[in-house]
C-alpha cells in the first residue's frame, strides 16, 4: 500500500535528483558552448528531458508496488 508519505518523498527525490542531473548537463554544456565547443549543445538540449526521466523512473517503481 502506497501512503501519502511515499508520494511526498517521491516528489522530493525526483525534484532534487532531476534538478542536479539537468543542472549539471546544462552547466557543463553551456560551459563547453561558450568556450567554443559546439558539441556542448548535445548536453544542453536533452538536459530537461533527462531530468524528467529520473522522476518518471522513480514513479514507475513506486507504481509497481500497487496491488493489482
Amino acid at each position: 500500500m502506497i501512503t501519502r508519505g511515499d508520494i511526498l518523498w517521491l516528489g522530493i527525490a525526483a525534484g532534487v535528483s532531476g534538478g542536479l542531473i539537468g543542472g549539471m548537463m546544462l552547466g557543463i554544456g553551456m560551459d563547453l558552448t561558450v568556450n567554443g565547443q559546439p558539441l556542448g549543445l548535445l548536453l544542453v538540449v536533452p538536459g530537461a528531458p533527462a531530468s524528467a526521466l529520473v522522476g518518471w523512473l522513480m514513479a514507475r517503481r513506486l507504481a509497481r508496488q500497487l496491488a493489482p
